[in-house]
């Protein structure tokens, strides 16, 4: 296993960071990366990198101050970094003051999907917890890995706003069982929660335009089940969506909220 731990300081005027870990284990060869590129200047920049496993990449750029990324991958083939749709942004992946970033990627078969989370986040004082291959609750509380995760889930999210809340899981108990999340956040002051679990694919694309939102969204069961949501309007939308059990289900909603009082839409499909 290596550990990284370290802080920059804008007596850094570019930091290109790049680790290349070899190790034996039995007859495995590892290749694990890190590549970290700072643009400008990043007081009180701190990292901690964890890789235990085989062909593990972290790849981002970082802008502005007092950020804290905490990355964890067991297993192999696990990517956090850029987002692949836009590609690496020439003013930081991550470009913001203040945000904590906590990643946890966890396969135990010998053969792993592969998870992917992808990130840009731009705003101050977002709190972005996510979980592959774990199944965590509305508290942060990480349940016990399975004994058959494979990995294979993907996560794009991509921030614009400031101090919002973002905790999420991804977690099957099956090769061949991916989930999907899809999450932009352009308001502040947004209370997300997401959690996928059990076998057959599933789907999420989320679309927040607006603030003060308090969102949980939950797929499980063993069937196929997709949510398309868009939040817009003048006022905040209290969201509570389940999809459950072995029927497929799906969902589509697009809410502009208008009432001052605030718009409520509770949701449960099974």
């Amino acid at each position: 296993m290596k550990s990284l731990l370290f802080k920059l300081s804008s007596a850094l005027l570019l930091l290109l960071l790049y680790i290349l870990i070899f190790f034996m284990v039995g007859s495995v060869f590892a290749n694990n990366e890190i590549y970290i590129t700072q643009v400008g200047t990043s007081d009180n920049l701190t990292i901690d990198i964890t890789q235990d496993g085989d062909d593990n990449v972290v790849n981002f750029s970082v802008s502005h101050d007092d950020n804290t990324v905490t990355i964890e991958q067991e297993g192999e083939d696990a990517y956090v970094g850029y987002t692949t749709a836009w590609g690496t942004q020439s003013n930081g992946d991550l470009d913001g003051s203040n945000n904590n970033i906590n990643i946890k990627q966890y396969c135990n078969q010998t053969v792993c999907g592969g998870d992917r989370f992808e990130f840009h986040i731009m705003g101050d004082d977002n709190d972005v917890d996510f979980y592959q291959g774990y199944s965590v609750n509305t508290s942060g509380n990480e349940g016990t890995p399975d004994n058959f995760e494979a990995g294979g889930h993907f996560t794009r999210l991509d921030i614009h706003g400031s101090n919002n809340t973002f905790l999420a899981s991804q977690r099957s108990q099956g090769s061949g069982h991916e989930h999907s999340n899809t999450t932009n956040i352009y308001g502040d002051y947004n209370d997300v929660y997401m959690r996928q679990d059990s076998n057959k694919d599933k789907t999420m694309t989320l679309t927040v335009n607006n603030s003060n939102n308090d969102i949980d969204m939950i797929q499980t069961g063993s069937a196929e089940h997709s949510a398309t949501i868009t939040l817009s309007g003048s006022y905040a939308t209290d969201l509570d969506l389940l999809q459950q059990g072995g029927t497929a289900q799906s969902y589509s909603l697009t809410q502009t909220c208008t009432n001052s009082s605030g718009c409520s839409v509770q949701v449960t499909q099974q």
